[in-house]
């Protein structure tokens, strides 16, 4: 694998709108080269048997029934406004005509 050096930083970091001080650019260097050093090694993994996935682990969505309560929620919430108009939060105007 080629060498990454504090060229290479600088211009990856321009493309990427970055501001890195001098004094880190050969650091970077030395992390990208770890970074792209392990990708090459799970290159080398035989994934052909592998189903493609979306994530390691599974998530499963815990559900509840929908149920409709009453709640005085509402005046709660309408009381906390700095302004209101009836029922409803009195915001400042932000389209034009």
């Amino acid at each position: 694998m080629n060498q990454i050096n504090a060229s290479d930083v600088r211009k990856v970091a321009g493309l990427a709108r970055l501001d890195l001080p001098n004094d880190q650019l050969e650091e970077h260097a030395i992390q990208l080269e770890k970074i792209l050093a392990y990708v090459e090694q799970l290159e080398k993994v035989d994934t052909t048997n592998i189903p493609p996935t979306t994530r390691a682990v599974e998530v499963v969505n815990v559900l509840r029934e929908d149920v409709v309560t009453s709640t005085d929620i509402r005046d709660k919430l309408l009381a906390l406004a700095p302004e209101r108009e009836g029922d409803f939060f009195k915001v400042p105007k932000i389209l034009s005509d």
